[in-house]
Protein backbone atom coordinates (compact mmCIF):
# COMPACT_ATOMS: atom_id res chain seq x y z
CA UNK A 1 0.00 0.00 0.00
CA UNK A 2 1.14 3.29 -0.91
CA UNK A 3 2.46 5.64 1.86
CA UNK A 4 -0.13 7.96 3.04
CA UNK A 5 -0.42 10.98 5.47
CA UNK A 6 -2.88 11.03 8.18
CA UNK A 7 -3.86 13.44 11.02
CA UNK A 8 -5.30 13.02 14.33
CA UNK A 9 -7.45 15.65 15.64
CA UNK A 10 -9.72 16.11 18.96
CA UNK A 11 -13.54 17.79 17.92
CA UNK A 12 -15.71 19.85 19.85
CA UNK A 13 -13.06 20.02 22.19
CA UNK A 14 -11.65 22.85 24.04
CA UNK A 15 -8.16 21.57 24.28
CA UNK A 16 -6.34 18.62 23.25
CA UNK A 17 -7.09 14.65 24.58
CA UNK A 18 -10.84 16.02 25.12
CA UNK A 19 -13.92 15.75 22.67
CA UNK A 20 -14.28 13.14 19.59
CA UNK A 21 -11.23 11.27 17.83
CA UNK A 22 -10.96 11.80 14.17
CA UNK A 23 -8.51 10.47 11.69
CA UNK A 24 -8.24 12.33 8.71
CA UNK A 25 -6.64 10.59 5.01
CA UNK A 26 -6.06 13.67 3.25
CA UNK A 27 -4.63 11.72 0.05
CA UNK A 28 -7.47 8.65 -0.47
CA UNK A 29 -6.97 8.59 -4.10
CA UNK A 30 -7.21 4.99 -5.09
CA UNK A 31 -8.22 3.70 -1.93
CA UNK A 32 -10.84 0.83 -2.18
CA UNK A 33 -13.99 1.00 -0.12
CA UNK A 34 -12.40 -2.67 1.61
CA UNK A 35 -9.01 -0.30 2.55
CA UNK A 36 -10.70 2.33 3.81
CA UNK A 37 -12.95 0.38 6.33
CA UNK A 38 -9.85 -1.74 7.20
CA UNK A 39 -7.96 1.48 7.89
CA UNK A 40 -10.91 2.75 9.94
CA UNK A 41 -11.17 -0.08 11.89
CA UNK A 42 -7.05 0.11 12.21
CA UNK A 43 -7.55 3.46 13.53
CA UNK A 44 -11.03 2.44 16.01
CA UNK A 45 -12.24 5.42 16.29
CA UNK A 46 -15.52 7.04 16.08
CA UNK A 47 -15.16 7.99 12.72
CA UNK A 48 -12.13 8.24 10.24
CA UNK A 49 -12.70 10.22 6.96
CA UNK A 50 -10.84 10.14 3.66
CA UNK A 51 -10.60 13.37 1.41
CA UNK A 52 -10.86 11.93 -2.40
CA UNK A 53 -9.11 14.37 -4.63
CA UNK A 54 -6.49 17.09 -4.04
CA UNK A 55 -9.03 20.11 -4.84
CA UNK A 56 -12.70 21.29 -4.63
CA UNK A 57 -15.12 19.69 -7.39
CA UNK A 58 -17.53 22.50 -8.42
CA UNK A 59 -16.82 24.15 -5.17
CA UNK A 60 -17.08 21.11 -2.71
CA UNK A 61 -14.46 18.36 -1.68
CA UNK A 62 -15.73 14.71 -1.90
CA UNK A 63 -14.68 12.71 1.49
CA UNK A 64 -16.03 9.61 3.11
CA UNK A 65 -16.39 8.58 6.07
CA UNK A 66 -16.36 5.00 8.17
CA UNK A 67 -17.41 4.01 11.44
CA UNK A 68 -15.31 0.86 12.59
CA UNK A 69 -17.92 -1.08 11.51
CA UNK A 70 -19.49 0.80 7.93
CA UNK A 71 -19.58 3.75 6.10
CA UNK A 72 -21.64 6.87 7.20
CA UNK A 73 -23.50 9.42 4.61
CA UNK A 74 -22.98 12.00 7.28
CA UNK A 75 -21.66 12.54 10.52
CA UNK A 76 -21.10 15.91 12.11
CA UNK A 77 -17.63 16.00 13.77
CA UNK A 78 -15.83 14.36 10.70
CA UNK A 79 -17.70 17.06 8.71
CA UNK A 80 -15.70 19.80 11.29
CA UNK A 81 -12.64 17.80 11.50
CA UNK A 82 -12.32 17.14 8.07
CA UNK A 83 -12.93 21.04 6.75
CA UNK A 84 -10.20 21.71 9.20
CA UNK A 85 -7.73 19.65 7.70
CA UNK A 86 -8.49 20.93 4.39
CA UNK A 87 -7.83 24.58 5.27
CA UNK A 88 -5.23 23.79 6.89
CA UNK A 89 -3.06 21.20 5.55
CA UNK A 90 -4.40 21.56 1.52
CA UNK A 91 -5.53 25.38 0.91
CA UNK A 92 -3.19 26.64 3.54
CA UNK A 93 -4.50 30.21 4.11
CA UNK A 94 -7.68 31.61 5.55
CA UNK A 95 -11.04 31.19 3.96
CA UNK A 96 -14.19 31.87 5.00
CA UNK A 97 -15.54 28.40 4.19
CA UNK A 98 -15.22 24.74 3.28
CA UNK A 99 -17.81 23.01 1.93
CA UNK A 100 -17.78 18.98 2.09
CA UNK A 101 -19.74 16.43 -0.73
CA UNK A 102 -20.62 13.63 1.41
CA UNK A 103 -22.97 11.15 0.23
CA UNK A 104 -25.49 12.63 2.69
CA UNK A 105 -25.40 15.65 0.25
CA UNK A 106 -23.44 19.18 0.79
CA UNK A 107 -22.31 20.37 4.19
CA UNK A 108 -20.37 23.78 4.36
CA UNK A 109 -18.34 24.76 7.16
CA UNK A 110 -18.17 28.32 8.01
CA UNK A 111 -14.38 29.48 10.04
CA UNK A 112 -13.98 32.05 12.30
CA UNK A 113 -9.99 32.54 13.09
CA UNK A 114 -7.77 33.77 15.55
CA UNK A 115 -4.31 34.84 16.01
CA UNK A 116 -4.53 32.86 12.39
CA UNK A 117 -5.87 29.87 13.59
CA UNK A 118 -9.17 28.34 13.01
CA UNK A 119 -11.20 29.31 16.07
CA UNK A 120 -14.72 28.26 16.26
CA UNK A 121 -15.98 26.06 12.90
CA UNK A 122 -20.18 25.68 11.97
CA UNK A 123 -21.67 23.21 9.95
CA UNK A 124 -24.58 23.82 8.22
CA UNK A 125 -26.64 20.67 7.94
CA UNK A 126 -29.73 19.29 6.15
CA UNK A 127 -33.25 20.38 6.52
CA UNK A 128 -34.26 18.07 9.41
CA UNK A 129 -36.89 15.23 8.29
CA UNK A 130 -39.27 13.56 11.80
CA UNK A 131 -40.04 10.20 11.57
CA UNK A 132 -42.47 8.05 14.34
CA UNK A 133 -42.99 8.97 17.78
CA UNK A 134 -41.32 5.71 19.48
CA UNK A 135 -42.12 3.54 22.72
CA UNK A 136 -41.08 5.67 25.71
CA UNK A 137 -41.12 2.35 28.10
CA UNK A 138 -39.28 0.33 25.30
CA UNK A 139 -37.12 2.96 25.24
CA UNK A 140 -36.08 3.32 28.86
CA UNK A 141 -35.93 -0.46 29.01
CA UNK A 142 -33.25 -0.59 26.32
CA UNK A 143 -31.00 2.35 28.45
CA UNK A 144 -31.47 0.16 31.44
CA UNK A 145 -33.37 2.59 33.54
CA UNK A 146 -36.72 2.51 35.40
CA UNK A 147 -40.14 3.49 33.25
CA UNK A 148 -40.75 6.36 33.87
CA UNK A 149 -36.85 8.11 33.40
CA UNK A 150 -38.40 9.56 29.96
CA UNK A 151 -39.72 12.89 30.27
CA UNK A 152 -44.00 12.17 29.58
CA UNK A 153 -44.00 16.19 28.07
CA UNK A 154 -42.09 15.25 24.87
CA UNK A 155 -41.92 12.50 22.42
CA UNK A 156 -39.27 9.66 21.81
CA UNK A 157 -38.61 10.44 18.40
CA UNK A 158 -36.61 9.91 15.05
CA UNK A 159 -35.59 12.52 13.77
CA UNK A 160 -32.66 13.04 10.54
CA UNK A 161 -30.08 16.00 9.47
CA UNK A 162 -28.22 13.85 7.50
CA UNK A 163 -28.17 10.43 9.49
CA UNK A 164 -31.00 9.43 11.51
CA UNK A 165 -31.74 9.60 15.16
CA UNK A 166 -33.24 8.51 17.69
CA UNK A 167 -33.92 11.67 20.40
CA UNK A 168 -35.15 10.68 23.76
CA UNK A 169 -35.37 13.27 26.44
CA UNK A 170 -34.54 12.11 30.36
CA UNK A 171 -35.79 13.81 33.35
CA UNK A 172 -32.51 13.91 35.14
CA UNK A 173 -28.96 13.95 35.19
CA UNK A 174 -28.48 11.41 37.72
CA UNK A 175 -30.65 8.75 35.04
CA UNK A 176 -28.40 9.83 32.32
CA UNK A 177 -25.74 8.70 34.59
CA UNK A 178 -26.99 5.65 34.89
CA UNK A 179 -27.27 4.53 31.63
CA UNK A 180 -25.88 0.94 29.92
CA UNK A 181 -27.95 0.04 26.69
CA UNK A 182 -29.44 -3.70 27.04
CA UNK A 183 -27.95 -4.62 23.57
CA UNK A 184 -30.25 -7.81 23.36
CA UNK A 185 -33.40 -5.11 23.59
CA UNK A 186 -31.68 -2.37 22.11
CA UNK A 187 -31.22 -4.47 18.58
CA UNK A 188 -35.03 -5.79 18.36
CA UNK A 189 -36.12 -2.43 18.81
CA UNK A 190 -34.04 -0.72 16.03
CA UNK A 191 -34.14 -4.03 13.55
CA UNK A 192 -37.07 -2.18 11.88
CA UNK A 193 -36.07 1.43 11.81
CA UNK A 194 -34.14 3.80 10.13
CA UNK A 195 -32.30 5.16 13.23
CA UNK A 196 -30.09 2.75 14.65
CA UNK A 197 -28.38 5.86 17.28
CA UNK A 198 -30.03 6.73 20.30
CA UNK A 199 -29.24 10.24 21.76
CA UNK A 200 -30.06 10.96 25.48
CA UNK A 201 -30.49 14.05 26.77
CA UNK A 202 -31.53 16.29 30.10
CA UNK A 203 -31.51 19.86 31.37
CA UNK A 204 -29.35 19.42 33.78
CA UNK A 205 -25.51 19.67 33.52
CA UNK A 206 -22.30 19.51 34.99
CA UNK A 207 -21.25 22.98 33.84
CA UNK A 208 -23.62 25.87 34.77
CA UNK A 209 -22.33 27.26 31.29
CA UNK A 210 -23.96 24.51 29.13
CA UNK A 211 -27.92 23.90 28.84
CA UNK A 212 -27.95 20.49 28.31
CA UNK A 213 -26.40 17.33 28.84
CA UNK A 214 -26.54 14.56 26.12
CA UNK A 215 -25.13 10.89 26.07
CA UNK A 216 -25.44 8.95 22.42
CA UNK A 217 -25.42 5.09 21.44
CA UNK A 218 -24.45 3.19 18.65
CA UNK A 219 -23.47 -0.27 18.90
CA UNK A 220 -24.95 -1.12 16.03
CA UNK A 221 -22.43 1.40 14.02
CA UNK A 222 -19.18 -0.16 16.40
CA UNK A 223 -19.69 2.59 18.61
CA UNK A 224 -21.06 1.97 22.14
CA UNK A 225 -20.81 4.97 23.17
CA UNK A 226 -19.64 8.56 21.25
CA UNK A 227 -17.92 11.48 23.32
CA UNK A 228 -19.55 14.40 20.89
CA UNK A 229 -21.81 13.88 18.16
CA UNK A 230 -22.79 16.95 15.86
CA UNK A 231 -25.38 14.79 13.44
CA UNK A 232 -26.94 13.23 16.79
CA UNK A 233 -26.42 16.97 17.93
CA UNK A 234 -28.15 18.89 14.90
CA UNK A 235 -31.20 16.16 15.50
CA UNK A 236 -31.44 17.22 18.87
CA UNK A 237 -31.58 21.10 17.88
CA UNK A 238 -34.44 20.43 15.24
CA UNK A 239 -36.24 18.51 18.13
CA UNK A 240 -35.59 21.04 20.58
CA UNK A 241 -37.25 23.68 18.26
CA UNK A 242 -39.86 21.30 16.88
CA UNK A 243 -41.16 20.91 20.10
CA UNK A 244 -40.65 23.47 22.05
CA UNK A 245 -38.22 21.70 24.54
CA UNK A 246 -37.15 25.61 25.12
CA UNK A 247 -39.79 27.48 24.86
CA UNK A 248 -39.37 29.39 21.78
CA UNK A 249 -38.93 28.65 18.12
CA UNK A 250 -35.11 29.30 17.56
CA UNK A 251 -32.14 28.48 19.85
CA UNK A 252 -29.03 29.26 20.58
CA UNK A 253 -27.40 26.92 23.26
CA UNK A 254 -24.47 24.40 24.40
CA UNK A 255 -24.48 21.45 25.09
CA UNK A 256 -22.06 19.07 26.66
CA UNK A 257 -21.17 15.41 26.31
CA UNK A 258 -18.64 12.74 26.60
CA UNK A 259 -17.76 13.36 30.19
CA UNK A 260 -19.28 10.01 31.53
CA UNK A 261 -16.37 8.24 29.16
CA UNK A 262 -13.92 11.06 30.39
CA UNK A 263 -13.80 12.75 26.71
CA UNK A 264 -15.63 15.69 27.85
CA UNK A 265 -16.73 17.78 24.78
CA UNK A 266 -18.58 21.60 23.77
CA UNK A 267 -21.16 21.49 21.22
CA UNK A 268 -22.93 24.41 19.75
CA UNK A 269 -26.47 23.96 18.78
CA UNK A 270 -28.18 27.21 16.65
CA UNK A 271 -31.58 26.17 15.10
CA UNK A 272 -34.30 28.24 13.84
CA UNK A 273 -37.95 27.80 12.37
CA UNK A 274 -39.32 29.58 9.63
CA UNK A 275 -40.48 29.45 6.11
CA UNK A 276 -41.63 25.49 6.50
CA UNK A 277 -38.63 24.27 8.08
CA UNK A 278 -36.07 24.51 10.14
CA UNK A 279 -32.60 25.35 9.78
CA UNK A 280 -29.80 23.73 11.78
CA UNK A 281 -26.09 24.78 12.48
CA UNK A 282 -23.63 23.00 14.98
CA UNK A 283 -20.17 24.35 15.59
CA UNK A 284 -17.20 23.63 18.12
CA UNK A 285 -13.50 23.68 18.19
CA UNK A 286 -11.06 21.53 16.54
CA UNK A 287 -7.64 20.51 18.55
CA UNK A 288 -4.80 18.74 16.26
CA UNK A 289 -2.99 15.89 18.25
CA UNK A 290 -0.68 13.84 15.40
CA UNK A 291 0.57 13.50 12.13
CA UNK A 292 2.21 10.73 10.44
CA UNK A 293 2.28 8.00 7.52
CA UNK A 294 0.63 4.91 6.86
CA UNK A 295 2.93 2.18 5.95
Amino acid sequence: MTQRRFHILDVFAEAKYAGNQLAVIPDANGLSTDEMQRIAREFNFSETTFIIGDSAVDGAWDVRIFTPGAELPFAGHPTLGTAFVIQQHVIGEEVPEVTLRLKAGLFPVAFSYAGGKPDDLVMTQLAPTFGPDLDKKKTAEILGLPQDAIDERFPVREVSTGVPMIIAPVRSLALQKQIKVYLPKYYRFIKDLDSKAILTFCQETYDSANQLNARMFADYLGVPEDPATGSANGCLAAYLVKHRFLGGSSIDIYVEQGIEIGRPSRLHLMAEEGGGTIAVRVGGRVAPVAEGRLL
